[in-house]
């Protein structure tokens, strides 16, 4: 992820090495580029906010189209429960950014 983080900061890098522990950056002279190591560092846990609420999505996403068919017009109406429920799960992001302190609606029968 810190090499996800220097390539964002610094878009005049050519060259980044090292582990994602201790990444350095160099530009294309071949010149090491001074990180500001708190911007990295705020970066990188920018970045994994990020990802995190995109696997949220992901999940809450399939989750909707795991329902789609109480939606179609060929089906019977959807009960108060069923809507409740599909727009339990668009709303969920609006409380939570992560799958790790998720707490999902139930699915009604």
């Amino acid at each position: 992820m810190r090499h996800q983080a220097i390539a964002a900061l610094y878009p005049h890098f050519y060259k980044i090495e090292g582990s994602d522990t201790d990444a350095v950056a160099y530009d294309s002279d071949g010149n090491l580029i001074e990180l500001d190591e708190a911007a990295v560092g705020a970066k990188v846990n920018e970045l994994i906010a990020e990802r995190k609420l995109q696997m949220l999505r992901n999940t809450r996403n399939r989750m909707i189209a795991e329902t789609d068919y109480w939606a179609m017009p060929d089906t019977p109406d959807m009960t108060a429960e069923q809507t409740a429920y599909r727009q339990a799960l668009r709303d969920i992001t609006n409380t939570y950014q992560s799958l790790d302190t998720v707490v999902w609606p139930t699915k009604p029968e």
